[in-house]
């Protein structure tokens, strides 16, 4: 009986170590599908900090925008120790096998801004159907009627149809009243901007150039939209959508040539990203974890675990807003701006 005691009395120790060990020192390793893009830096700054503060280390490898190296990139973080994983989806059915030999070793999978439509990975993202339908609201309050491009995101991210789908509630009235007309319509591979010129540039030659709006999905795609207007003498007649309130659109937006870009505090994003990893190595359940909510939206209606943030439309009526914040400098924000744009008085 002794011996038992002791050997329970061992056992209990070696729980508590464990969970000790589970509640600090952890790694986290992140995937990025395309580190190359502004706003990700804002995002792994944000991360690296909220790690520091919680005392875990930060790991991550950039898959350049290819779903075969993000495969053999999340399986290189599993095998360098990671405790848990944020993974930015260049191709979430692509990178499939990867996220179920994490789930299969016990190792957390939060899907970070793109859904991977997996039940045992947890989703964070911002409300990406409310960022299309504002988008939408934004160009259609410049142009209620005329001729509309839509220049939609990557077709192996979920994110580009929630967006699409966004954007047509606002606009379907209009569309089936005839006041709107679908002129042109395309994905972009890999969110590349100089994909989007390249679609712009074909959907101005089909039309004669006689485009009146263009909703693009993010503000990578609505520069490379801008562009091909402005080769055409458009650019700032034409009302241009975009999200991710990078600097150059900010700026954009304040020079008149990009109508709205709905800001996401990717700031927060990825803080409350990295906490929820933490929270869930360390052994919360997904239910557990703050501000959750179900969420079954995905292409294959997955029923799964969620934290949605709220976004922002920044246009120049409101341009102050990202500037009070810290988000960009009133230099960067206005810089060539000779117009009566209040936030650059």
């Amino acid at each position: 009986m002794k011996s038992i005691s002791k050997l329970m009395a061992c056992a209990a120790v070696i729980v508590s170590m464990h969970s000790a060990a589970a509640a600090k020192d952890l790694v986290v390793g992140v995937s990025w599908s395309n580190f190359q893009e502004e706003r990700w830096k804002t995002d792994e700054a944000a991360i690296k900090a909220a790690l520091e503060a919680s005392g875990d280390k930060y790991i991550s490898a950039d898959a350049q925008s290819s779903a075969a190296k993000q495969l053999t990139d999340i399986e290189s973080l599993i095998s360098q120790g990671a405790n848990a994983l944020i993974v930015l989806a260049q191709d979430s059915d692509a990178i499939g096998p990867a996220i179920e030999k994490a789930v299969a070793e016990g190792i957390p999978v939060v899907g970070y801004d793109r859904l991977i439509e997996n039940p045992d990975a947890f989703y964070i993202t911002f409300d990406n159907k409310e960022v299309g339908r504002m988008q939408a609201r934004e160009v259609f309050k410049v142009k209620p009627e005329g001729n509309y491009v839509f220049i939609k995101g990557s077709s192996s991210d979920p994110n580009a149809d929630f967006l699409f789908a966004g954007q047509l509630e606002v606009l379907k009235e209009a569309i089936d009243a005839g006041k709107i007309k679908n002129v042109g319509e395309a994905y972009t591979d890999g969110w590349k901007p100089e994909i989007a010129q390249k679609n712009m540039e074909q959907f101005l030659t089909a039309n004669d150039n006689k485009v009146d709006a263009v909703v693009a999905s993010n503000d990578g795609t609505a520069g490379g939209a801008v562009a091909a207007l402005d080769a055409q003498g458009l650019a700032g007649s034409v009302p241009v959508s975009g999200q991710d309130a990078d600097k150059a659109a900010l700026n954009r937006v304040a020079l008149g040539t990009q109508t709205v870009s709905v800001w996401k505090d990717s700031r927060e994003l990825g803080k409350r990203a990295a906490e929820i990893a933490v929270e869930l190595a360390g052994g919360k359940k997904m239910t557990e974890i703050e501000g959750v909510t179900s969420f079954n939206g995905g292409p294959k209606g997955v029923a799964m675990q969620s934290v949605f943030l709220a976004p922002l439309p920044i246009t120049k009526d409101n341009l102050n807003v990202v500037i009070d914040a810290g988000w960009i400098s009133k230099d960067e924000a206005c810089q060539g701006v000779k117009g009566d744009v209040a936030a650059c008085k």
